[in-house]
């Protein structure tokens, strides 16, 4: 290698022109922050080890950014590469990583386009694209990669499994690179397709698991007090909708309802004309003035399902608390500008589609809302990963979610450490199917309006309520049923914004201590009182045993009454209402249950 730097050596540039950048302790705007324990031990690991490639998972707000420049700017010094690339899932990011690697003394180009060919200004060091630039012209950027030494920072690498095109045109580009870092706060994907450049080693049962060079999980960053412990407030409520056959459905989040019913109960609690979704944007905003008691500008986040939900959502929050809500919708020319401008202000709370659900860093955002039909294990952490990260010791995250099984799952695993599986190998037209099921899904998402339109008349939403169900933290739960504004709620929602996460479950652990108190003292006095209401039975939660507990009542009662079962079911249907025992929800059965146990009463 000689002095010049070889990343400069492209049509119109002068190598003399750009000497390789001081070392980084020396950033361009004077001391490079101080690294964290972490991101030495990373670096002191990866240059011991001057692997080609390494997949370094460290949680959202670890810092990532900061230890992938620190290491580019090392590597430049040392002239083992002398041209920086950085790979990123969206054009927001580009920019956030060339204003980081500004800082870092790395001059990226977040402008460059395929258009540009292979110049991208004489002053740059590299460039900052995104993985879709790269999938529409692999083969350019192959040669742009061959023309220098260079290092490729692969940013949250899972996206280059998002199809296999886009994987063979990861690899077609980077493959001759001569060294390349791959990141992720989430190494895990929810399909089975192959990330480029990550490793995985077989296993007994013919799967594959990948392998990470070095992981800084949540749990180790909580400790450290690098990232806030998230408090996830969970509300339910009762839903009630038409299906398609016309027939009235009602059921409560948190049940033990088949998947179907599950999903349209979700879906009507996300109804921007229900009550459930006001009272939760309600909830979440009072929430938000008991931390901007001691974090003034803290900020909320509303993460959508669709663009039509979104601009539903902030109209109310800018009923709610008369302020302007900063809307980002994912195809919006202007919503970059608008996530800088809610990050450096004050101003209260963003609502969102998906567009800030990975990688943007708003360091202010403290309460969330996750409105959005998702369950898959990839977006809930990339969600998620938006509140934990800490400015200072002590900031604690509160994420309101509804009762929804998968996500409670979700909530209670926060802190696990999860590989990506492959299972055995699979033949090209396995794979090929797989990457068309994949489109067929990206086709559904850009039909979405029209399929919202033909869902109108098979779909309807009646009616929802909400009520506050418990808060977990740490996969503990704490507290019970509180209806929204109540005492019980408020003091869930009232405990201050800066703790340190054994301060934050002791006072859980008070405020459940509390309710409880609370709740036996309104016992005693209706113990007391002259005409006290008969306490309700006790009911099972599961379907199959609803099922089999009503099958067991119409039998008795059709012994009784001599009446057949299917009259006793039908008259059950006209007077409860709901579809047939198969189709029904729990809600339902067990108003069939309390009708046939009042029948058979002496």
């Amino acid at each position: 290698m000689t002095d010049s730097d070889p990343a400069l050596h492209l049509p119109g540039t002068s190598a003399a022109e750009h000497l390789p950048p001081a070392y980084p302790e020396r950033a361009a705007h004077g001391t490079a922050p101080r690294l964290r324990a972490w991101q030495e031990e990373a670096i002191k690991q990866y240059l011991e080890q001057s692997p080609r490639d390494f997949l370094a998972s460290a949680t959202p707000g670890a810092g990532k950014t900061t230890f992938a420049l620190r290491l580019a700017s090392i590597l430049r010094a040392n002239h083992t590469v002398s041209q920086i690339v950085v790979v990123a899932p969206t054009e927001h990011l580009k920019t956030q990583w060339a204003d980081a690697a500004a800082r870092a003394g790395i001059r990226l180009n977040p402008h460059y386009s395929n258009s540009d060919g292979l110049g991208y200004g004489r002053h740059f060091h590299g460039v900052a694209v995104t993985y879709a630039q790269v999938a529409m012209k692999p083969v350019q950027h192959r040669r742009l990669t061959e023309n220098a030494d260079t290092l490729v920072i692969l940013d949250e690498v899972h996206h280059g499994g998002d199809a296999l095109s886009w994987g063979d045109a990861i690899r077609e580009a980077y493959g001759s690179a001569k060294r390349r870092l791959s990141l992720t706060g989430t190494p895990f994907r929810s399909d089975e397709a192959p990330i480029p450049f990550v490793q995985y080693a077989p296993q007994g049962d013919g799967s594959r698991l990948s392998l990470t060079d070095y992981d800084y999980g949540y749990g180790r960053a909580l400790a450290d007090g690098i990232v806030r412990p998230v408090i996830f407030m969970v509300y339910a409520g009762k839903m009630r909708w038409q299906t398609s056959a016309g027939e009235e459905m009602e059921a409560a989040l948190g049940e033990g309802n088949t998947k179907d019913i599950t999903s349209q109960a979700w879906r009507t609690a996300l109804d921007p004309s229900g009550e459930w979704i006001a009272k939760v944007l309600r909830a979440a905003d009072r929430r938000l003035s008991e931390v901007r008691q001691q974090i003034p500008d803290a900020g909320g986040l509303v993460i959508a399902t669709d663009h039509a939900a979104a601009k539903s959502y902030a109209r109310q929050l800018r009923e709610i608390t008369g302020e302007e809500v900063a809307l980002i919708l994912s195809d919006d020319a202007g919503a970059s500008e608008r996530i800088d401008s809610f990050s450096a202000g004050d101003s209260r709370w963003m609502v969102a589609v998906r567009m800030v659900s990975e990688g943007v860093d708003v360091p202010r955002l403290a309460v969330g809302v996750y409105a959005t039909s998702s369950s898959t294990p990839l977006f809930f952490a990339q969600a998620i990963g938006r509140f934990v990260r800490s400015r200072r010791r002590g900031e604690v995250a509160s994420v309101f979610i509804p009762n929804v099984p998968a996500l409670m799952q979700l909530a209670a695993e926060l802190e696990k450490e999860r590989n990506h599986v492959l299972e055995g190998p699979k033949s090209a037209e396995e794979m090929w199917d797989a990457e068309a099921a994949l489109m067929a899904e990206a086709e559904r998402e850009d039909r979405a309006s029209s399929e919202l339109e033909d869902a109108e008349f098979k779909y309807q939403a009646l009616g929802s309520d909400a009520h506050f169900d418990r808060a977990v933290f740490d996969g503990a739960e704490f507290g019970g049923y509180a209806e929204v504004e109540s005492e019980e709620e408020l003091d869930f929602l009232g405990f201050p914004g800066l703790l340190e996460p054994q301060e934050v479950k002791a006072l859980l652990q008070q405020r459940q201590a509390r309710q409880a108190r609370r709740s036996a003292n309104r016992q005693g006095l209706l113990e007391h009182a002259p005409e006290r209401a008969e306490a309700p039975e006790a009911l099972h939660r599961t379907l199959g045993e609803q099922r089999k507990l009503l099958s067991s009542l119409v039998g008795m009662y059709a012994k009784v009454s001599g009446e057949p079962h299917k009259d006793i079911h039908t008259e059950l249907r006209r007077v409860c209402g709901g579809p047939a025992v198969a189709q029904a929800s729990v809600t339902q059965l067990q108003k069939r249950i309390e009708l046939l146990r009042r029948r058979l009463r002496p």
